[in-house]
C-alpha cells in the first residue's frame, strides 16, 4: 500500500495565506518611500484684496510674449531666440531714468512674461530662467560675487543673509507671469 492512502493526501493549509498577504502589503506600504517633486520654486502673489491695483507706466514694463510655435515677441520685436534677452533685461532694470524708452528705476521695473497654451514647457522654463538669471547677475555684481555663489547663499546663516539682503536692497525681483492665452485655430 502506498503512503498516500495510509496517511491521506498531502494538503497545504491556505487558511493563513490572506494574513500573510496582508502583512506583506502592510510591510511594503510602510517601507516604500515616495519621492516628492519640488516643482517650480515661484513665490505666488498674496490673495487679491479690495485694494486697487496701481497702473504701471508702459515705460516700466519689459514685455516678453511667446506664441504656440515658441516664437518670441520681445518689446514688440519678433525674435526666434533669446540670445541677448538677459542683457536687455539688465539694461532695462538698471536704467535709472537715463533712457526715456527704459524703466524709471529698478523698483518700478517689471518684467512681464505671457505665453500661449501651446508654448512648450522647455521654452517657458528657459525664458523664466533667463529672466531670473538677469536679476541674479545684478544682485551678484552688487556684492562682488559670482551669480552661482549668490544663488547658493543660505539665508539661514546670518552672515550670508546680510549679503543676500544687501544685494537685493532697492531692486525687487518684479516678474509678472500672465495667464496663458488660448490657441486660436
Amino acid at each position: 500500500m502506498s503512503c498516500l492512502k495510509k496517511y491521506g493526501s498531502a494538503e497545504v493549509s491556505t487558511s493563513s495565506m490572506a494574513d500573510i498577504a496582508f502583512l506583506l502589503l502592510t510591510f511594503f506600504l510602510m517601507t516604500t518611500v515616495i519621492q516628492n517633486e519640488k516643482g517650480l520654486l515661484i513665490l505666488l502673489p498674496p490673495p487679491i484684496q479690495d485694494n486697487p491695483v496701481s497702473d504701471i507706466n508702459k515705460r516700466n514694463l519689459f514685455s516678453i510674449q511667446i506664441n504656440s510655435q515658441d516664437q518670441y515677441l520681445i518689446e514688440g520685436v519678433r525674435q526666434t531666440e533669446i540670445l541677448n534677452m538677459k542683457d536687455d533685461i539688465k539694461k532695462f532694470i538698471l536704467n535709472y531714468g537715463r533712457d526715456k524708452n527704459l524703466s524709471d528705476s529698478p523698483t518700478d521695473a517689471v518684467v512681464s512674461l505671457k505665453t500661449d497654451r501651446g508654448t512648450s514647457y522647455h521654452t517657458y522654463i528657459a525664458t523664466l530662467d533667463q529672466i531670473q538669471q538677469a536679476y541674479f547677475e545684478i544682485y551678484a555684481e552688487r556684492v562682488g560675487i559670482s551669480p552661482a555663489k549668490f544663488r547658493s547663499i543660505n539665508q539661514h546663516v546670518q552672515a550670508e543673509k546680510i549679503i543676500y539682503d544687501k544685494a537685493r536692497a532697492g531692486i525687487p525681483m518684479n516678474i509678472s507671469i500672465a495667464e496663458p492665452s488660448r490657441i486660436v485655430n
